[in-house]
């Protein structure tokens, strides 16, 4: 790469990440105490008296389609009392869920369908995640939310790209020739596709091309050679050869930080350094906490992360996700220093945050002591036995938010095309804010 987002940047970004994570490790937070035995059961009884409501409008329109707007205000109602009584937010975050945050996903959900009419539940629902987390960008970096052609073509790139270069049941050659090439098609390559999942790739691709030129925007396609690059040296964290922990630790760093540099950057096309050091801070967050959610299976697939290194040597998560806390105030606190975006939106990503690294402790409960559990049980807003047994009520990593925006895709679902047509189709901007308390 020859722009400013090159090799020697992304490594001085990952130098930089690593020092403050190693900080952490010096003093590592402790929240205290911030919920009751009592503080739980009024919270989690609000949150099961929305998902009733919820379930209730949704078997009132299946019977009844043509209530589809009045239901889906009901719906909104709900949660936004939910939000209110059961996760304490005040009125201007719930604006921003219920106005703008579910619009945006429905929206993104729906075209995605459009390009792609086989894409599957969860293919969507993982591609939402990081237009939700560009949407998140924009304001912060003073441009109007919305999802745009870039932020669609972008985060469809993952079921196409990442999710192959990291399954299983894949060559090592195959995945060897399919990196090559698409690197070849980021840097401006049009050699034509070879099989339909390079015709879908090429054609995201395309969408981030019509919004910003080769000529006028080198960050953008720099960003995008740089998250390829660590998506491509990430592939060793499933290979033979054990890693050290600074290793690890840099790789996990490198993927995170550049894939949020990408959205970042295809919010408003450049950054200033403050802004890219907090993308890159937030991306690596971001990460981390994926490895943690991902800990057992990741230890039955042999992958080595932070946390499965840790588990391999017999150590128990506790001072580890400590740490993680700890990096999550330090990223919050670039935000914070940030000069545009509302202080409610910064607030939410914090708490948006923790509740992502939270809930993967109540999901992970054999890695820690019963001490810790108890301990951390008092800073999340359920208690880790509820979360499990709503988290497998709801199927997957579903939360309530997340099953109100599907039930609306559904309903809103829309004319399918054949893959790469959305090119041809796409609206300017949709209204959009992509923040998500509910921690996936």
């Amino acid at each position: 790469m020859s722009g400013f987002y090159n090799d020697l940047w992304v490594a001085a970004a990952v130098r930089h990440c690593a020092d403050e994570w190693r900080a952490c490790d010096e003093h590592p937070i402790s929240f205290p105490a911030q919920y009751s035995l009592r503080d739980h059961e009024s919270r989690e009884i609000a949150y099961d008296a929305a998902l009733r409501e919820v379930e209730l409008e949704a078997r009132r329109l299946a019977r009844n389609p043509g209530d589809r707007v009045a239901g889906e205000q009901r719906m909104i109602g709900s949660f936004a009392r939910f939000a209110h009584y059961a996760l304490g937010l005040e009125q201007e975050q719930i604006a921003l869920l219920t106005d703008d945050f579910l619009p945006a996903g429905v929206e993104f959900a729906r075209r995605a369908r459009q390009f792609d009419p086989l894409i599957s539940r969860e293919d969507t629902v993982q591609a939402c995640r990081n237009a939700w987390t560009a949407c998140g960008l924009q304001p912060l970096l003073g441009v109007p939310s919305g999802i745009t052609p870039s932020i669609l073509g972008y985060s469809l790139l993952y079921p196409y790209s990442d999710n192959y270069l990291d399954a299983t049941d894949v060559s090592a050659g195959a995945k060897l020739t399919f990196s090559a090439r698409f690197r070849e098609r980021l840097r401006g390559s049009i050699a034509p596709a070879a099989n339909p999942r390079e015709q879908a790739v090429w054609a995201l691709v395309e969408l981030i091309e019509r919004e910003y030129s080769r000529a006028e925007f080198h960050d953008v396609f720099d960003c995008l050679l740089a998250i390829h690059q660590a998506q491509e040296d990430s592939v060793a964290q499933a290979g033979n050869r054990a890693l050290s922990y600074a290793e690890v630790l840099g790789l996990s760093l490198a993927k995170g930080g550049t894939s949020v540099i990408v959205d970042a950057c295809l919010a408003r096309g450049t950054m200033n350094e403050d802004e890219s050091r907090a993308a890159f801070a937030w991306g690596a967050l971001l990460q981390l906490g994926d490895d943690l959610q991902d800990v057992a299976d990741d230890l039955n697939r042999g992958s080595q992360t932070l946390f499965t290194h840790a588990v391999r040597r017999g150590e128990l998560l506790d001072y580890l996700v400590l740490q993680l806390l700890s990096f999550c105030e330090c990223a919050s606190a670039r935000l914070t220093r940030l000069p545009h975006g509302s202080q409610a939106l910064k607030d939410l990503l914090k708490m948006s945050w923790r509740s992502l690294i939270l809930g993967a402790v109540a999901e992970a409960q054999a890695f820690f002591s019963p001490e810790f559990l108890r301990r951390a049980e008092q800073w999340s807003a359920f208690r880790f036995a509820f979360l499990r047994a709503r988290r497998q009520k709801l199927a997957g990593r579903q939360g309530l938010y997340t099953s109100l925006f599907d039930l609306f895709v559904e309903q809103r679902s829309s004319r399918v095309s054949s893959p790469g047509a959305e090119v041809e189709a796409l609206d300017p901007r949709c209204s959009a804010i992509a923040v998500s308390p509910m921690g996936g």
